[in-house]
């Protein structure tokens, strides 16, 4: 199950965490966000114990969204060893995810 990130959490569990932590950010309006949950739920499971797959609602959560500059979602934040180092926006391909997340991974 893909972890649930917040304003508060962000800073422990994504910028102090030691594995590569992809955050969605989404809200529950958003029709491509809500498509995309499949593939982020799949992205957890596939990962599970080698990377943080997770969710932050942009809606109750407006602090991440404002610092990362974030204009539309959703938007695919790759975080590794503390330091963002990928933002994906709009709708992507699972294959395009895993990519992303298996090049920074080895």
């Amino acid at each position: 199950m893909a972890y649930q990130f917040t304003d508060a959490s962000f800073e422990t569990e994504v910028l102090g965490s030691d594995k590569l932590v992809l955050v969605d950010l989404w809200a529950e309006w958003c029709g491509p966000c809500k498509a995309m949950n499949p593939v982020i739920e799949d992205l957890a499971s596939a990962y599970e114990g080698r990377a943080v797959i997770g969710k932050l609602n942009v809606d109750d959560n407006p602090e991440v969204p404002t610092n990362y500059n974030v204009r539309g979602i959703p938007t695919f934040l790759i975080f590794k060893n503390g330091e963002l180092k990928d933002k994906v926006v709009g709708m992507q391909t699972k294959q395009l995810l895993q990519a992303k997340i298996d090049a920074l991974l080895s």
